[in-house]
């Protein structure tokens, strides 16, 4: 990966479980402070207190929908990605039957040995740089060896609706490749969710002092709504994460294809 960043190293569980207690820690941390200057802060402040606070989590639920819909945008490309890819697979597959027949066998023997390749990359983990290029050469090799006995065949019959049909097909099977590739490389920027970490501390600090000005301490809610915003941040990181989280792409359609009954 081109841009791999800090984060995304780091797993995804991981990730969360800091986060947590991280909001737990602040929590206390805002509390503690908020006890120790409740004696000296008058209500005007205390309000002043709660509409800081209000700020906070307005800006915070503007920032978890915005960085929610831009993981779930990215998932959903890798989705259409992967279908497109398929479809233009089975089509080239299908037109097969078009070349010249000496040349048939051998191109329908390199199809399936490319759809087998495309399986594969479903296991490869994208932080894995060696296994990632020793694969992308092995696709190269596979385009090339397409390309190179379509070449051949349009020599042989230059006809738009036989051998053009083919050529046009397995231009498609390449470019949908390389679109899917890029798409996996896209992902949620690092620092919108360090930003996004920063709020979430900041509103269990702020949470925690609005209590300790209170003087009342809310355990079970605080730890509640803690645990919620890790969930939500798990799941983010998740979709955001292709071929190494929970939630992945339904790679159904390829296996279909894989088996012939696409």
């Amino acid at each position: 990966m081109g841009q791999e960043e800090f984060l995304y190293k780091h797993n995804s569980i991981a990730i969360t479980g800091v986060l947590f207690l991280l909001i737990i820690l602040f929590n206390e941390i805002g509390f503690r402070m908020g006890r120790f200057v409740q004696a000296n802060t008058d209500d005007e402040v205390k309000s002043l207190t709660g509409s800081i606070q209000g700020s906070i989590l307005g800006l915070l639920a503007l920032l978890l929908g915005f960085t929610f819909s831009m993981s779930m945008q990215r998932f959903d490309q890798r989705s259409h990605a992967l279908i497109d890819e398929a479809n233009a697979i089975g089509t080239a597959l299908l037109r097969v039957q078009l070349l010249p027949m000496q040349y048939q066998g051998d191109a329908e023997k390199l199809i399936k040995q490319y759809i087998d390749l495309r399986v594969e990359v479903t296991h490869i983990d994208l932080t894995k740089h060696e296994a990632r290029k020793a694969y992308n050469n092995k696709v190269s090799a596979l385009q090339n060896k397409l390309w190179a006995l379509s070449i051949l065949a349009a020599n042989e019959d230059p006809r738009a609706v036989t051998t053009g049909a083919f050529l046009n097909a397995l231009t498609e099977v390449i470019d949908s490749q390389g679109k899917r590739n890029a798409i996996l490389q896209m992902h949620v920027p690092e620092v919108v969710l360090i930003l996004l970490f920063i709020v979430f501390i900041a509103s269990g600090g702020i949470l925690g002092y609005s209590s300790g000005l209170s003087g009342k301490r809310i355990v079970a809610p605080a730890i509640l709504v803690s645990f919620l915003i890790a969930l939500i941040v798990f799941i983010i990181i998740d979709l955001d994460r292709p071929k190494r989280g929970l939630i992945q792409v339904n790679k159904q359609i390829l296996l279909e294809l894989q088996e012939g009954s696409f």
